[in-house]
């Protein structure tokens, strides 16, 4: 092919002794004239190269079924109100809606409504204690800066906002839906040039005043990295604060007796460990902690006992399980009374529901229950009100079963009823889901789902492998329109659980984090091997895809083994590693991936950089790669300089296309351009890999 032209330049830097060859790092600055011709030259070429497939029109048609699926959320609970969100097939965007207590339901916010264009997405939301207020969040063409605002939910009357800089910001409500308190960065101006995107605070604001007037609670010195948690109980006395500097795997936790002097006391401070905390019903401190208990466990203590509060003084409800890592929890009354919790275990990422004594009496403590209704799949959540009740709800899904949400009651802990089911406006194909283990190249197993049509010849097939690996993100079965349309194509779909995530607890995510980054690769390539040796497929037939931080992922397989794989998807990725940090919300990864400020965290990166490993002359795969113009977490310069480096370097006449999308970011996005992404993705991997879509 002839590729657009972009010149090399003979750029080296000598990084603490290393020389480091960047020879397209004019393409970091989008507002250069030969970025903007070099990027314009790419979309012609995109547009030539996809426009081309012969198996587009039949993915996107089937996309287009399967996509429109609907999707329901697990309602919050808040006296008698049930708030949860839903999306009916033909819908761009899920509403977020209230159901009354006597059934009647009403849409509180559609981003449709908002905004006809389709750009604008939910990001959040939070109703008050009694119901009667919600606080919500909305962004707009992809930038996830979240404005918040505030309306009456029996009116639907805006009471408060846009208050903005309010991106990943929490809202924890103090009773009678006055005040809150929410997280809200510092304006512009008040911070050094180059970090708006960081410096946050907590702060407490009361409902339709000016946020300028709001009152500082917690922040000033923190490092500006620093994320912060709020939670409070519902009888308004205690609030909890919690803070972590980037994405790294611990943090801070402070707690507040509003009925007293209000001041934050430490709860756990300078400890290499995360612990969610809150006061529940009962008055009690609860504590979800993976202290001194990688696969996590949960515990109890006196909120107004600082005596308490030391791990050794816990009271422990659920213990860590050998075989299972505790994600989430509801509380609930049981059939006589009695405090119980409905609990949320993952072993080899399928999620299992158990029933167990919030007050136990044996040693060590023991389920009580099993919920054996439950299908093998994904809970995406549980939740009881927050008053009391016997009854709870869980959020599932898994390969063919759009997100849903079932009904438990203590009165029948095995079992699960319908409460409501996503409609699906196509036909989910019939698949079959085998379990398997790869070997790593340390002996470390590796679990794999395998999709594939039902009654489906066992003979090698056109295979898409996709995988995460990193920040303690678990891939557990979910209900994908994309993996469903590959296999009703007759292809296979794999996904691999690799190290980086949380399948097994947080010894799990280190062993991929860090210097520790290669074993995710090299769990990857294992993977891929497997499957070829199974039978499953062959490298004229595999295919890899992963995003963002999956998008490292695929960038390192295509560079480390590009003789494993014949067709690349590699969407919003990280590619050079050794200036991440200098770009959208880089530096807040530097302590899951090193710093290249550190001359041996830099030879970490500069060991797997995938745009540091491109050798001229290489026959690399195909490769395409999809980035989205107003991305702020991922900067889309990543693709634009490895793109041009293998269009330069490779001998290979399988094809490197950037393709490119404006108006969206890195998140949510309407289902319309969620077919037309995906339908070029499938199309792409299908004419490299041999799939017949006719």
């Amino acid at each position: 092919m002839r590729y657009p032209d972009a010149t090399r330049l003979d750029l080296v830097e000598d990084l603490h002794g290393n020389a480091v060859a960047d020879p397209y790092r004019w393409l970091e600055d989008v507002a250069d004239p030969r970025t903007t011709a070099w990027a314009t030259a790419q979309d012609e070429l995109a547009t030539e190269v996809l426009g081309a497939l012969p198996g587009r029109a039949a993915f996107a048609e089937r996309m287009a079924a399967l996509v429109h699926a609907g999707a329901v959320g697990i309602p919050v609970w808040r006296a008698g109100r049930a708030f949860s969100t839903r999306r009916d097939p033909g819908q761009e965007h899920a509403v977020l809606r209230v159901t009354e207590p006597d059934g009647t339901v009403r849409v509180l916010v559609d981003p449709m409504a908002l905004d006809p264009a389709g750009t604008t997405t939910l990001d959040a939301w939070s109703p008050s204690w009694e119901g009667y207020r919600l606080a919500y969040q909305v962004s707009t063409g992809g930038d996830e800066e979240s404005r918040l605002f505030v309306l009456d939910v029996a009116t639907g009357e805006l009471l408060d906002g846009p208050v903005d800089r309010c991106r990943y910001s929490p809202v924890a409500w103090l009773p009678g839906g006055e005040e809150l308190f929410y997280v809200r960065r510092l304006a512009p101006g008040l911070v050094p040039a180059g970090e708006e995107q960081f410096h946050r605070r907590v702060w407490r604001h009361r409902v339709g005043a000016d946020p300028d007037t709001d009152v500082l609670v917690h922040g000033e010195g923190s490092d500006p990295a620093t994320y912060f948690g709020a939670r409070t109980s519902a009888d308004g006395r205690w609030l909890v604060v919690s803070a972590a500097i980037g994405t790294a795997p611990r943090d801070d936790v402070w707690l507040a007796d509003l009925a007293g002097d209000g001041a934050l006391r430490e709860l756990q401070v300078g400890v290499d460990a995360q612990t969610s905390a809150w006061v529940a019903r009962d008055g009690r401190l609860w504590l979800h902690s993976d202290r001194d208990a990688p696969r996590s466990r949960l515990a109890v203590a006196d909120p107004a006992d600082p005596a308490t509060w030391p791990p050794s003084a816990w009271h422990e409800v659920i213990p860590e399980q050998p075989d299972g890592v505790f994600a989430d929890l509801a509380l609930v009354d049981g059939p006589d009374g009695d405090l119980q919790v409905l609990a949320v275990h993952a072993t080899d990422a399928t999620d299992r529901l158990s029933v167990w004594a919030a007050d136990p009496v044996a040693s060590p403590p023991s389920p009580l229950a099993e919920v054996t209704d439950l299908r093998p799949g994904s809970v995406a959540g549980v939740s009881a009100p927050p008053e009391g009740g016997s009854t709870a709800w869980v959020g599932y899904t898994d390969y063919a079963t759009p997100p849903s949400v079932f009904r438990w009651d203590a009165a029948a802990p095995a079992s699960l009823t319908v409460w409501e089911q996503a409609p699906v406006a196509g036909e989910v194909p019939a698949i079959q889901v085998v379990e398997t283990h790869a070997t790593s190249a340390d002996g470390t197993p590796v679990h794999l789902f395998i999709l594939s049509g039902a009654g489906a010849p066992e003979a090698p097939r056109p295979t898409v492998l996709y995988g995460y690996g990193g920040f303690n993100v678990s891939l557990t079965p979910a209900y994908s329109a994309q993996a469903l349309s590959w296999v009703a194509a007759g292809g296979v779909w794999v996904v691999a659980n690799l190290r980086g995530g949380s399948e097994h607890g947080e010894d799990w995510h280190r062993a991929g984090m860090r210097e520790r980054k290669q074993n995710v690769f090299d769990d990857f390539a294992v993977a891929g091997e497997h499957l070829v040796t199974e039978g499953w497929t062959t490298p004229e037939q595999l295919a890899v895809m992963g995003g963002s931080n999956g998008g490292l992922l695929a960038g390192a397989m295509l560079t480390q083994r590009p003789d494993l794989v014949s067709a690349v998807v590699c969407s919003a990725p990280l590619l050079d590693m050794v200036r991440y940090e200098l770009f959208g919300l880089g530096r807040t990864w530097n302590d899951e991936y090193g710093t290249a400020a550190d001359p041996v965290e830099l030879g970490w990166l500069l060991g797997y950089s995938p745009y540091h490993r491109v050798v001229e002359g290489t026959a690399y795969p195909a490769v395409l790669f999809t980035t989205f113009e107003s991305d702020t977490r991922v900067d889309p310069l990543h693709a634009r300089k490895l793109a041009a480096a293998l269009q330069a370097a490779t001998s290979s006449t399988r094809p490197v296309v950037l393709r490119r999308e404006l108006s969206v970011g890195h998140g949510a996005r309407a289902v319309s351009r969620t077919v037309e992404l995906a339908a070029d993705q499938l199309a792409f991997l299908a004419a490299h890999t041999g799939l017949r879509t006719d």
